[in-house]
């Protein structure tokens, strides 16, 4: 993304290749290889290949935080946000940001476009379009915030303090 450092692009660089290679370190290794999106925001480039880089770090900040149960919700919401950000905005990049607060978790998607995403009605024999749909119907809250470039797509989910 605009003005940022050789680090985050080199982990962007580090991410598009290990989403390319198909080999991914196991939780630790990926938050140290590619970024811990729960300390930083993490840049990724914009290719079909970084959704499953952006699951996979998804799911190990859940398992650093012992929330392990929210992590298949959590990859299909990822999957679908990230999955806009390629398909529709045109971006070269998109970051990956995560968040708890008690009783919370966040994860937001950064991308430089203003465009904004629309939930559509989708009707069962429509091919595409139900992204938002699921994110709309699977997380406890959703939303954009729109920034002076670009947007932040963002859900919360809730989550069960031990």
């Amino acid at each position: 993304m605009a003005g940022q450092g050789g680090s985050e692009q080199s982990q962007a660089s580090v991410a598009t290749a290990v989403a390319v290679a198909g080999t991914v370190p196991h939780d630790t290794g990926t938050l140290e290889l590619l970024g811990n999106p729960s300390v930083d925001e993490v840049c990724l480039t914009s290719r079909p290949e970084s959704a499953a880089t952006a699951r996979r770090l998804a799911l190990a900040v859940l398992r650093a935080w012992q929330l392990a149960p929210l992590g298949d919700t959590c990859e299909l919401l990822v999957s679908e946000l990230v999955g806009n950000a390629v398909r529709h905005t045109g971006a070269q990049a998109f970051g990956l940001r995560m968040l708890r607060r008690r009783g919370w978790v966040r994860v937001e998607v950064r991308d430089p476009s203003r465009a904004l995403p629309c939930l559509l009605p989708v009707r069962e024999l429509d091919a595409s379009g139900r992204g938002l749909m699921l994110v709309d119907r699977l997380s406890d809250r959703w939303g954009v915030d729109l920034l002076p470039r670009g947007k932040t797509t963002w859900f919360e989910l809730r989550a069960l303090e031990r």
